[in-house]
């Protein structure tokens, strides 16, 4: 089994790595840390694990490194002497963990699952237990980790209408993995059930909700005032703001078009683009600019305002770390991107918490459980298309009654489903203290 999945695994990599180098450099920033995705870091990394008891947590991307954070938090008081390792995947979320991991805490990037290179990580890194967010199984992985006799621990655990077939499809390989997880932190009990189905121990699964509910602290970031900076670009206080967060490709261009039309009825509109990969920027603006559109970009907008055009219609935002909760918190309605022509959506929860109204498109996979509790709890609305999507933005925008009642709900929901991360990381230290690790929890 192995050997197959080993054979097919280099085949597939082979024949896919020109594409994934590819998008590294379209995403820009490639040659950090580069090595370090077949397994090699350098001796300040190894010196830092050195003599240390260590915590792997891997983290994919953005949202599961903020997720790291929230743990990260509630660990360290609990467990002083330990050594954090985080790692991701992508350049981005490399970026974001530079910029808001605390100093002590590690950060690399995860291994390409090919049994040197894991073997070879896993070696210099040497840690005493590892943390795997949401769904991240890769086989080699875990099999190197288990033969080192490593926990393993599974949180914030969901299986996706796409990856639900087909763990069950390759059983043969993914149930012996499942089972050897220590302990899972499922979102709900439904993926609770598939998880069980799929191999895990029953009593090793437990439902703790979904940590993507707790919202980290305003002052994790730099202060930006947002109403100081749109004032400095003429944008009048009474503008009203349609925030697009965390857009895709092809979303831009309909947004812009829809907000074209709308400010024919909505003098007083303004658009503010947050593309989900800042390196998109100067395409989006490309297209912006072909549509006609008055905008600047954020990065550009220092202390004078020169360049930046007479009766703005659009602030481009090529920045990170400043959507949540800065741009969210002056949206009069917020879209949340990747959910109209892209495929998963992006998280609701940040500008929900903060009391807006939330309008996605119809492909929320990644937040499937979100969404429907925000749609349960009129926390939201769904659209079909973008025909949708502009008749609901004109609602909002001519109906200050509806947008309040649809924030009220939205905070709502977020209220009532705090604690998560408590209870994930109970799970963690109780377990590591039943297995007597040598990273030693509080008594």
């Amino acid at each position: 089994m192995r050997a197959w999945y080993n054979i097919l695994f280099d085949l597939g990599f082979l024949l896919s790595s020109p594409f994934y180098f590819w998008k590294m450099w379209r995403r820009g920033n490639w040659q950090a840390g580069f090595k370090q995705r077949f397994g090699q870091y350098d001796n300040k990394i190894k010196q830092s694990v050195t003599n240390r008891h260590v915590l792997w947590m891997h983290a994919v991307s953005v949202g599961e490194m903020n997720i790291c954070m929230q743990l990260i938090r509630a660990l360290e008081p609990r467990m002083p002497n330990l050594k954090i390792m985080v790692s991701t995947t992508t350049t981005t979320g490399m970026g974001e963990m530079q910029k808001r991991l605390p100093p002590g805490v590690g950060k690399i990037y995860y291994p390409i699952d090919r049994r040197k290179f894991v073997a070879r990580a896993l070696a210099s890194i040497h840690p005493n237990a590892i943390v795997l967010v949401e769904s991240e199984i890769w086989p080699n992985f875990i099999w190197r980790a288990r033969a080192m006799g490593k926990p393993l621990f599974l949180v914030n655990a969901r299986l996706s209408n796409r990856s639900y077939p087909r763990y069950k499809k390759f059983g043969f390989i993914f149930r012996d993995l499942f089972a050897s997880l220590t302990a899972v932190g499922a979102q709900n009990e439904e993926d609770a059930a598939k998880l069980r189905e799929l191999g895990c121990k029953p009593s090793n699964v437990h439902v703790m909700g979904n940590l993507k509910f707790y919202i980290p602290p305003k002052t994790d970031r730099p202060p930006l005032d947002v109403p100081a900076l749109l004032d400095k670009l003429g944008v009048s206080q009474e503008a009203q703001l349609l925030v697009a967060g965390s857009t895709h490709a092809g979303e831009e261009k309909i947004l812009a078009e829809q907000f074209l039309r709308l400010r024919s009825r909505f003098p007083r509109l303004v658009l503010i683009l947050v593309p989900r990969h800042f390196e998109r920027a100067r395409e989006v603006g490309r297209e912006l600019a072909a549509l006609g559109i008055k905008f600047v970009y954020r990065s550009e907008v220092f202390a004078d305002t020169r360049g930046a055009p007479d009766s703005l219609q659009c602030l481009l935002v090529d920045t990170t770390g400043e959507l949540f909760p800065y741009f969210y918190e002056q949206a009069t309605v917020v879209f949340v991107g990747k959910s109209l022509t892209a495929f998963g959506g992006q998280n609701p929860i940040e500008p929900a918490s903060l009391g807006k109204p939330v309008v996605f498109g119809p492909n929320m996979q990644n937040f499937t459980d979100v969404a429907k509790l925000f749609l349960s709890g009129d926390g939201a609305v769904q659209v079909r298309d973008a025909a949708d999507l502009e008749k609901t933005f004109a609602e909002l925008l001519s109906q200050p009654e509806r947008r309040d009642q649809l924030g009220r709900n939205a905070k709502k929901v977020v209220e009532e489903n705090q604690g998560a991360v408590e209870r994930t990381v109970e799970m963690i230290v109780d377990n590591l203290r039943s297995l007597n690790s040598y990273i030693a929890p509080d008594k």
